[in-house]
Parts: structure tokens; C-alpha cells; sequence
């Protein structure tokens, strides 16, 4: 199986994520992408994310009706800081025939080589480079190291401004987030109180 790695802290998921699933997943031919919200953020302030299960709940009305988009709980379950290249590892370790795609968009190639272990995270998967604009892959790339360029993967995708802190930031100043995420996490959200 070709399998798509998507994680984040999806607080809220919204569309950006989604049509970066799918481009990924068309253009890579990818047979299933898992969203895979994070459990401890290794650069956010612990306890600054909705609770876990409002997040899994929200990515699984998002991505409801679409089969190949899967919800894991994966580096949930671990209760530890999520750091890519373990949740790699035990991907790889559980699922050893599956050929692993780590998405992600292609403005973190600049940090990637500051990530932990990213030889390693390299080697475990092909990373996706998912670009929203017109810059070439070769200037995203610029000043990596050819051992973690090589497996690097270009996907594009329209150009769409929507980050998940202006959506808390529009909720919590009580303007529209319409048409921004699905209307089952728009919803979901205003039932929940969610960002208040």
C-alpha cells in the first residue's frame, strides 16, 4: 500500500488540509492518507491544543464519506511529545510492506534539517513537498544536503490562505468561518464552544 502521513494539530482541520490530502493523494497515487493529529507538539506550549478527542472528531466529520482519507490516533495514544521520525518508525515497524509518503507543505523544507533526525525521517519515507504557490522545488531546497533531498517529492496545489490560528482567532471574536472548514466542523465547533 501507498500510504500518505499527514500530521498536525488540525485545531481546527480545515479545507487547506483537505485539498493538500487530496492533491497529495492524486498526485502520488497514494491509496489512503492518514491524518494523524498530534498528541504533544515538540514546538507548541503543552496543554495550548483543543482535547484530543474534539480534534479526532472534527478530522473524522471532515473527512466522513471520503474512505481513503483515514483518522489515527496513533501518536495519541503514545502520550508523549510526537516527534515525526518515531511515529515513522513505528509505522514502518507495523506495516513493513507499506511504502511510506510524508506530507507536508513546502514552506518546512527550510526547517526540516533542524527537525529530529531528519536523515532518518528521510529514509523511512518519501517526503511531499506540498507547494500553494509558484516557487520551483529546487528553491524550496536550497542549502539541504543531497541525503535529505533525494527522496523529496513535489506536489502543488491552488493557493489557499487559511491557517487554523485565524480560524480560533475568528471563532473566538465571534466573525464567520463559513466555507473555511466543513460545514460539520463549523457546526461541531459552535455546539462544542470550541475557541470561545
Amino acid at each position: 500500500m501507498r500510504l500518505g502521513i499527514f500530521g498536525g494539530a488540525f485545531d481546527p482541520v480545515h479545507n487547506g488540509h483537505l485539498l493538500l490530502a487530496e492533491q497529495c493523494r492524486e498526485q502520488c497515487q497514494l491509496d489512503e492518507v492518514w491524518f494523524v493529529p498530534t498528541n504533544i507538539p515538540p514546538h507548541k506550549a503543552a496543554g495550548s491544543l483543543s482535547p484530543d478527542a474534539d480534534r479526532v472528531e472534527m478530522l473524522k466529520l471532515a473527512t466522513a464519506g471520503r474512505p481513503e482519507f483515514v483518522v489515527s490516533e496513533i501518536e495519541l495514544k503514545r502520550e508523549e511529545v510526537s516527534w515525526t521520525v518515531d511515529t515513522l518508525r513505528l509505522l514502518h515497524d507495523e506495516r513493513p510492506d507499506d511504502e511510506l509518503f510524508f506530507l507536508i507543505g513546502a514552506d518546512s523544507l527550510r526547517d526540516f534539517p533542524t527537525w529530529k533526525e531528519p536523515k532518518a525521517i528521510a529514509h523511512l519515507a518519501s517526503v511531499v513537498a506540498v507547494n500553494r504557490g509558484e516557487t520551483s522545488l529546487d528553491e524550496l531546497t536550497v542549502g539541504l544536503k543531497p541525503e535529505l533531498t533525494a527522496s523529496v517529492r513535489h506536489v502543488t496545489m491552488p493557493g489557499i490562505s487559511i491557517s487554523s490560528t485565524d480560524l480560533r482567532s475568528r471563532v473566538s471574536a465571534g466573525k464567520s468561518i463559513r466555507y473555511q472548514v466543513p460545514r460539520a466542523v463549523e457546526e461541531f465547533i459552535i455546539q462544542r464552544k470550541l475557541f470561545g
